[in-house]
């Protein structure tokens, strides 16, 4: 078994795809002609999103994200932290945590997308990027 995709539920896929390829520069891998479901290509691991809409016609109730009181969070890791948070600022990103030194050697800065999922720009823990 492996992990493959989480999805979130968003208000309009084809935007919250474009604010994540301008903000974070992945690439949308496919967005389903309905609008109401598409993949960022993230590595082996997928980012995806399916309209709320859509969610609510399959007979769920998906609850709406809320920055300061998130259930989980999204982590990008890079090597310019400063560089990616401008970026995200710049695409429209709500900044939760300016960037700051953690006492665990890393660095850290925390945006919320526009549909308030809570984004975690971090540079690898110690310096030492995870191994993929």
């Amino acid at each position: 078994m492996k992990f493959r995709y989480t999805i979130l539920y968003v208000e309009n896929v084809a935007r919250t795809l474009s604010f994540y390829e301008t903000a974070f520069g992945f690439t949308t891998g496919f967005l389903h002609e309905s609008g109401d479901y598409g993949e960022l290509v993230t590595g082996e691991t997928k980012l995806v999103f399916s309209s709320r809409a859509l969610m609510t016609q399959l007979g769920k109730a998906p609850a709406r994200a809320e920055p300061k009181s998130p259930v989980f969070e999204i982590a990008l890791e890079t090597d310019d932290v400063a560089g990616a948070l401008s970026r995200a600022r710049e695409a429209g990103a709500s900044v939760v945590q300016e960037l700051r030194e953690e006492d665990w050697g890393q660095t850290t800065a925390y945006v919320s997308d526009p549909d308030g999922y809570l984004v975690e720009i971090c540079s690898p823990v110690g310096g030492t990027a995870s191994p993929d």
